[in-house]
């Protein structure tokens, strides 16, 4: 919906777990020399700044990002995102923030691709600033799920492909999985990343399992739990991060740092973590 904006949420538990998932898919793709394209349907501004504005409102990053950026001992996939999103800081004071976009960017060789997809007018205004000299990227205004239709399957045969709606409209849980479900038809090799927020709605607590439901795929799913649920009140107490196709890498290197995230993201002994493969399942 094109009243929502992501910078009143930027940095948060949220984003926090979505990033660092995000950045350990890219590391994955760009250890083979073949370029690879990176679709992100939901891309909102691009990065954000923290001390003014939306994201000062509510300040969420302060129990997000801001709790990692000071930790001296972090596991190495864990302290490889936050040095990212420490280098984007001078002096070490936590003024802006990433985006999926600004890190897909980062992390991009020559050879490889973005291609981002956002309604909101005011974003794709920012995003189109943002990078307007990169030639690597192309930004459009419109409906990431349609979008994703006609790029796939990509030139090059190998691509990240991110799903991230805000979730406000209720459609957008059943567009996810049928997303999903026509994208792996169209491109079944591509590595799929689906975030998904913990909410008390039941469209929310159905769709990892209407995901984990998928045929003949390989998946893994990724939970974080910052609070104990809070029945009837707004607000996330945790999210989510489903991968179609992971790198085989991937569920190790998560069961080393979810636990390290918990420690740094608790709000209250409620929290917690889940990982689940379809390997594990099918076991």
């Amino acid at each position: 919906m094109l009243s929502y904006r992501h910078a009143f949420h930027a940095g948060n538990h949220a984003d926090v777990l979505k990033h660092f998932v995000l950045v350990c898919l890219l590391r994955h793709l760009a250890q083979k020399d073949k370029p690879f394209w990176v679709i992100d349907t939901h891309a909102g501004a691009g990065a954000y700044g923290l001390d003014a504005g939306y994201a000062a409102k509510n300040a969420e990053f302060a129990d997000g990002i801001g709790r990692l950026l000071d930790k001296a001992e972090l596991p190495a996939a864990l302290a490889d995102y936050v040095d990212l999103v420490r280098g984007m800081n001078a002096g070490g004071k936590l003024s802006f923030y990433p985006g999926s976009p600004y890190l897909a960017a980062k992390l991009l060789r020559p050879q490889d691709r973005l291609r981002l997809f956002e309604m909101h007018p005011t974003d794709v205004d920012l995003l189109g600033k943002t990078f307007q000299n990169d030639k690597r990227v192309i930004v459009t205004r419109g409906d990431g799920f349609a979008g994703l239709r006609a790029l796939l399957p990509p030139p090059p045969r190998r691509a990240l492909v991110l799903i991230d709606p805000s979730y406000e409209d209720k459609a957008d849980y059943s567009r996810v999985v049928e997303a999903v479900k026509d994208s792996l038809k169209r491109f079944p090799t591509g590595t799929y990343a689906i975030w998904y927020p913990q909410l008390a709605r039941p469209e929310a607590r159905r769709l990892p399992e209407r995901l984990r439901a998928l045929k003949d795929v390989a998946w893994l799913d990724a939970s974080l739990s910052v609070r104990k649920p809070a029945t009837g009140e707004p607000g996330m107490s945790g999210s989510g991060v489903f991968v179609v196709n992971p790198p085989w890498t991937l569920a190790g290197t998560l069961r080393e740092c979810l636990p390290a995230l918990k420690s740094a993201l608790a709000l209250d002994d409620n929290a917690g973590f889940h990982l689940e493969t379809s390997a594990e399942t099918r076991a």
